[in-house]
């Protein structure tokens, strides 16, 4: 069986819309056929795969991604080996990034300020990082989170991270519908939380542009659903479909999106479209621009 058509194979069974897999795998067989993807350069097979692929909706989690380095060929194909696998590189990544707690800074005038990249990780490997975090700034009068470069992260830490911007009240957040079983799976914020909050009654704004993606783009969207933040910057990415990933060859990654995100008060995500922002300037200029709605020129 050919890249592709491993490809194709994980499109047809596991992508979160049987019905737009259908027409995707149509787009693909032609290319297919056409000889379109009859290349010797896998990074230009990536991307013709990936310009198809995305071509009906535009799914940008629906990839074929190209690693210039050789992916690792697991050793023992079990789901559970694969997901403890996967924990442990995680485990690792979190140490070298500060758990995506890339800063955490108290500025004049009593306003606090945290910077949120490169991803949020899972909570089993990131919530005491998280309650670090919020615990510094929970007495804060004003509080600037910068999801600017975050570029992803798991439905179970947007959730933990917003429960500190919220009271002890459980608010609806955005659940992922996933395909296998056909259900979705709600998230709340938590009526407990380790550490102290900011709370739910002082300002928050949030940083968000063109880099801000998937799990970076729930903590705006839910944020700004709920009325509880102002975002300030540019409009983000447009990543809303939770996907895996296998290896396809030691360099190709298939990334199928299996489920999508689902917001009780909206019915819909920000797939495809980004969230907006309520302030709109360069993404460059939002720092200063929520500085100066924090602390108005007298």
């Amino acid at each position: 069986m050919t890249t592709v058509e491993k490809f194709r194979d994980l499109l047809r069974q596991h992508y979160v819309f049987p019905e737009i897999a259908e027409k995707i795998d149509e787009i693909l067989a032609e290319g297919v056929a056409s000889g379109r993807y009859a290349v010797a350069d896998e990074a230009e097979l990536a991307a013709l795969v990936t310009a198809d692929a995305q071509r009906i909706n535009g799914d940008k989690h629906l990839r074929l991604l190209y690693h210039a380095e050789e992916l690792p060929e697991p050793a023992d194909e079990s789901l559970k080996a694969q997901e403890a696998a996967f924990l442990a590189e995680m485990v690792t990544f979190a140490g070298r990034t500060a758990s995506g707690m890339h800063r955490v800074e108290r500025l004049d005038g009593n306003v606090a300020y945290l910077d949120i990249q490169p991803r949020l990780l899972p909570a089993v490997i990131t919530a005491e990082a998280i309650s670090a975090a919020m615990t510094l700034v929970a007495d804060a009068d004003a509080l600037i989170v910068d999801v600017r470069g975050c570029l992803g992260g798991e439905p179970s830490i947007v959730a933990l991270l917003l429960s500190y911007l919220f009271d002890d009240e459980e608010t609806p957040l955005t659940g992922i519908y996933d395909r296998a079983s056909d259900s979705t799976r709600q998230w709340w914020t938590f009526a407990t939380v380790p550490g102290r909050r900011y709370g739910g009654s002082k300002p928050v704004y949030v940083l968000i542009g063109p880099k801000t993606f998937s799990g970076g783009e729930q903590v705006a969207y839910d944020l700004k659903v709920t009325g509880r933040a102002t975002l300030v910057g540019q409009a983000t990415r447009g990543g809303a479909h939770p996907r895996f990933g296998v290896r396809l060859t030691p360099h190709l990654e298939a990334s199928i999106p299996t489920a999508r995100a689902v917001h009780p008060l909206t019915g819909t995500n920000w797939e495809g479209v980004g969230v907006a922002p309520d302030v709109e300037v360069d993404a460059d200029a939002a720092f200063e621009t929520a500085l100066s709605l924090v602390r108005p020129a007298s």
